[in-house]
């Protein structure tokens, strides 16, 4: 018997009863990943994975894995900007779906609404680009001086 909001033996999920009475707000992490393939020179499969953990006092409260997909085709972009649409618009598309599956899935499941807060993918990317420019410029860089 697990008394009521204890964490359970050894990270184990808590049995439902116990993870419906808790009334402490739970921490909820989420992220996200996005892939994409080619399949011809203007279709392209956009994948938009997101994973959401709900831990609370009695440990894991539930976790959702949803990869939502679709195809995108482009025509007369070159490289940079079909690598941008891909992999910051096409998120930016996708994710109000998967926030609405994630949300009735959640709440499907007996828990409160979990409404998603919208995400800048398109701010994101930028970011990991300027990071990936760091990085080739410090990599350029002499490592001392002689």
């Amino acid at each position: 018997i697990i008394p009521l909001c204890a964490t359970p033996p050894s990270g184990e999920h808590p049995p439902a009863p116990v993870s419906f009475r808790c009334q402490a707000p739970p921490q909820i992490d989420v992220q996200f990943n996005i892939g994409a393939r080619n399949l011809s020179d203007e279709v392209s499969e956009v994948e938009l994975k997101v994973e959401v953990r709900s831990r609370g006092q009695a440990g894991t409260a539930f976790i959702v894995d949803l990869s939502y997909c679709a195809l995108i085709g482009m025509r007369n972009l070159d490289d940079a900007q079909k690598h941008a649409f891909t992999y910051a618009e096409a998120p930016r598309i996708l994710f109000p779906f998967a926030r609405q599956v994630i949300g009735d899935a959640v709440r499907a499941a007996g828990f409160p609404q979990l409404l998603l807060e919208p995400v800048d993918f398109n701010g994101i990317y930028l970011q990991q680009l300027a990071a990936q420019q760091d990085q080739a410029v410090d990599a350029e860089s002499p490592a001392g001086q002689a």
